[in-house]
């Protein structure tokens, strides 16, 4: 190992300059279809395990937590070196969870990646997570190639033959590439799409350490039928000598996935919006290791010894000790103080990292994930990281000793900073501290991490589930007046269409009240639905919600407008049904009358008269209740199908889909994630075990009428509120 890891620290420094040489990796999948156990084989290659361990050590699930779960929670970053055709290129790889509960950290990868090998089990096929991260990947223009792993349990599970064998896979690569076309940027959706012919497409067993594909074949002369043959007869130590997984895997990636310098040229005008003529812009475009420095972090670890560690990609420039970086959109400086490569659970110091690789820094005490640094103090931070879903479950936690608040308050930032999916709220008035996240096993290991990797005892209550407010049809105009009485606003709220809402989602149309190019932005909502005069009065765009201002010539309405965008923010982050956050409402301002004298219009007048008057029209429009729910893939053999069912249904469960393939039936499900709690057991219970299951979220949805009232109460009262929502002439005033 020592000497291998000196090997290595030679060689890689060396080749991190080799641009064209350079290949940046995730490792992404459903849960369970072996990306730890893959990645394994690969580090055997770098000789950083031993064959005989590979595929069973699981070296890059090295959090405790991980080994215990037997599934990968946080990214693992390695850098190997591999030769293919006499020359040697530098992979940096990623391996990401499978688990929905922890996509935000593939999405995160994604950013950092060029290429990804996407990683599909023979037997279960395409599933839920196998979509949403090719969607992943897929919206950071970052290259897939395929990967069909647990070959040899279809041969001897399913004991298909070479010929049935063929079309099992011939259905996976052609489910993977519809996949792609519908969700590939349009210059890529032929480009992109795998094909077996070409190599873009391998097949094997990461367990039993070996791989095939169409040019392997024709190179070794080893044929489908000679693997049947060697896994029925137990001689799979035999096929992994003959068709090495790390070289059929590796080759495919050094032959079809692209460089940074290929990649970088397509992905910056993607990924960054800033002035592409600009120095920073044009060193970027042609991954120039001597231009100004432009390092995103990707991921924030936290290090018992060393403290915080910010990892991420170098696009331009270099990282190197001393150096001083900017936080982009900040005045803050940060010095750096090491430079390293991860190499699975150790580091390896270099003297710099330069553009085109992944780079880990100690220093950034002021970054987060998704923080754009620079060594040019104007530049345009990086689009900010789209997550597939946000949090919708959240616990309260106290310290078990007062005395340990301040430590609490603190551990609790830390986190949220070293995983972005998490929601920290601490609300000094009601002396609460919530923790968001997204689902239940998301929450369980950060309070395991909390009491044990911060030592910090604390009580959690049981978990809430997060829910959203809109109306069911247009309400208003509604008055509200401020406390003077002096001034007044009329609005009008109504739904806004899905479209929009999805478009706000997707970050096309941006958060804030400051648009860069608002004409651009109102022909795009006047395509997905907004008039045309309606979308040129677009004040301000808060959470799913808009507010637009249909006025005309109102005196002193401008002076006043910072105070209602303030008054819509509030309103839209506590709904006046149950305190919850507003989703998908579009808010017309359509009349206003206002004191001539600006002492009489301060934020204590206008504030409350403009949120009263939202609030008072979302009750003539029927406020409902929004609960979130999560699409529930179920796979189980035909004998404890009907348990299976019976265990969704009763949870509010919609069946909306059931495939067999030889014994094994595949149920998926519309379950709402109040009906979730406790779901890992019980489905194991209905089963006898025999069950692997995978969520994924599908947004929110009306709560049912009849459940509404109790539901509206109980939030009601856990926020100390009386349990009925006030009506309209509570905001009349």
């Amino acid at each position: 190992m020592t000497h291998i890891r000196a090997e290595l620290a030679k060689a890689i420094p060396e080749m991190m300059r080799q641009v064209d040489k350079i290949r940046n990796i995730g490792i992404v999948a459903h849960i369970h279809h072996g990306k730890t156990t893959l990645s394994d084989n690969l580090l055997a290659a770098a000789g950083m395990i031993s064959n005989e361990l590979a595929g069973k050590q699981l070296l890059l699930n090295f959090d405790e937590q991980e080994q215990a779960r037997l599934l990968t929670i946080n990214n693992a970053d390695v850098s190997i070196v591999h030769e293919f055709e006499n020359d040697n290129y530098l992979i940096n790889l990623i391996d990401t969870p499978g688990h929905v509960d922890f996509g935000g950290d593939v999405t995160r990868a994604m950013r950092a990646v060029d290429g990804a090998v996407v990683v599909v089990c023979a037997v279960e096929g395409v599933m839920a997570q196998t979509e949403t991260v090719l969607r992943q990947a897929l919206r950071e223009k970052v290259k897939p190639v395929l990967f069909i792993n647990k070959v040899d349990r279809a041969i001897k599970e399913l004991q298909l033959t070479p010929d049935s064998l063929q079309k099992r896979f011939a259905l996976i690569i052609s489910e993977v590439n519809e996949l792609i076309r519908k969700m590939a940027p349009e210059e890529f959706v032929d480009e992109w799409s795998v094909d077996p012919r070409d190599g873009s497409v391998a097949f094997g067993s990461g367990y039993e350490n070996w791989a095939i594909s169409v040019p392997y074949m024709q190179r070794t002369g080893v044929k489908f039928p000679d693997i049947i043959e060697y896994v029925t007869s137990g001689r799979s130590k035999e096929i992994a000598q003959k068709a090495k997984i790390n070289d059929v895997i590796f080759d495919m990636v050094v032959k079809h996935l692209p460089s940074p310098r290929i990649a970088q040229k397509y992905r910056i005008p993607n990924i960054w919006h800033g002035d592409i003529g600009s120095p920073v812009g044009q060193a970027m475009l042609s991954t120039d290791a001597d231009g100004p420095t432009a390092f995103m972090v990707t991921d924030i670890t936290m290090d018992p010894n060393a403290g915080e560690i910010a990892t991420g990609r170098v696009f331009s420039g270099k990282l190197q000790k001393g150096m001083e970086l900017q936080i982009v959109g900040t005045k803050i400086k940060n010095r750096i103080q090491h430079v390293s490569l991860f190499m699975g659970p150790e580091r390896l110091m270099v003297d710099e990292v330069t553009a085109g690789n992944i780079g880990a820094v100690i220093g950034l005490t002021d970054a987060f994930a998704g923080t754009t640094t620079s060594t040019a103090p104007d530049m345009i931070p990086f689009e900010e990281i789209r997550h597939v879903s946000e949090p919708v479950v959240t616990v309260a936690i106290e310290p078990k000793r007062m005395a340990d608040l301040p430590k609490l308050i603190e551990t609790m930032r830390k986190v949220a900073k070293e995983d972005a999916s998490l929601r920290v709220e601490i609300n000094p008035e009601t002396g609460e501290h919530l923790l968001s996240g997204m689902g239940e096993l998301h929450l369980e290991i950060t309070q395991y991490r909390i009491v044990n990797d911060y030592k910090v005892e604390i009580e959690a209550s049981k978990p809430i589930v997060v829910y959203r407010e809109l109306v069911q049809h247009p309400g208003g105009p509604f008055e509200g007046k401020s406390p003077n009485k002096h001034n007044r606003f009329y609005f009008e709220v109504e739904p806004l269409p899905d479209a929009v809402v999805q478009a706000i989602k997707e970050g096309e149309i941006p958060q804030g009240k400051s648009f860069k190019d608002t004409r651009a932005l109102v022909t795009r909502m006047e395509q997905l639905g907004i008039s045309r005069d309606e979308g040129r009065g677009l004040i301000a765009v808060e959470g799913g919600n808009i507010l637009f201002d249909v006025t005309k010539g109102i005196q002193y309405l401008n002076e006043t407008m910072d105070l209602i965008i303030d008054a819509f923010k509030e309103a839209m982050n506590r709904g006046p049904l149950a305190n919850e956050k507003v989703y998908g409402l579009k808010v017309r301002l359509v009349d206003a009358k206002l004191h001539e004298d600006s002492i009489h219009r301060g934020p204590a007048q206008t504030i409350p008269a403009a949120r009263s008057g939202m609030y008072g029209a979302m009750v003539l429009g029927d406020r409902i209740l929004l609960e979130p729910f999560q699409k529930v893939t179920v796979n189980v053999p035909q004998e404890v199908l009907a348990g299976a069912t019976r265990e969704l249904q009763r949870r509010r469960g919609e069946i909306l889909d059931m495939t067999s393939v030889g014994d094994l039936q595949t149920v998926v499900a519309k379950v709402p994630v109040a009906e979730m709690f406790g779901f890992a057991s019980d489905i194991r219970s209905a089963t006898a075990g025999k069950v692997l299951w995978s969520t994924e979220s599908m947004g929110f949805e009306p709560v049912p009428p009849e459940l509404q009232t109790n539901v509206v109460a109980e939030i009601r009262q856990r926020r100390g509120l009386k349990p009925e929502p006030y009506d309209a002439a509570y905001y009349a005033g």
